[in-house]
């Protein structure tokens, strides 16, 4: 396991601290639960973004066609 040094301003810290404690684990494992998650995110995003290379407009509005049609829900009209 590696160690690191943080600066952090002392409002982030004090919330920080809050978090962790509402959570019932230490500052630690907190930031490195956040750094995992952040981490998950961009991975995700990466391989969304090298799956959506292969994809074409036409397939997406095809696959668009096969879904039957049925009632708007509210807040999801077209725009």
């Amino acid at each position: 396991m590696s160690s690191l040094s943080l600066r952090l301003p002392d409002s982030i810290h004090r919330h920080l601290k809050r978090a962790a404690d509402v959570d019932g684990i230490s500052i630690n494992q907190f930031i490195s639960l956040a750094v995992a998650e952040k981490l998950s995110a961009l991975q995700t995003y990466d391989i969304i973004a090298e799956r959506a290379k292969g994809g074409s407009r036409e397939s997406f509005l095809q696959a668009m066609a096969l879904i039957p049609k049925g009632p708007i829900v509210e807040g999801d009209e077209p725009r």
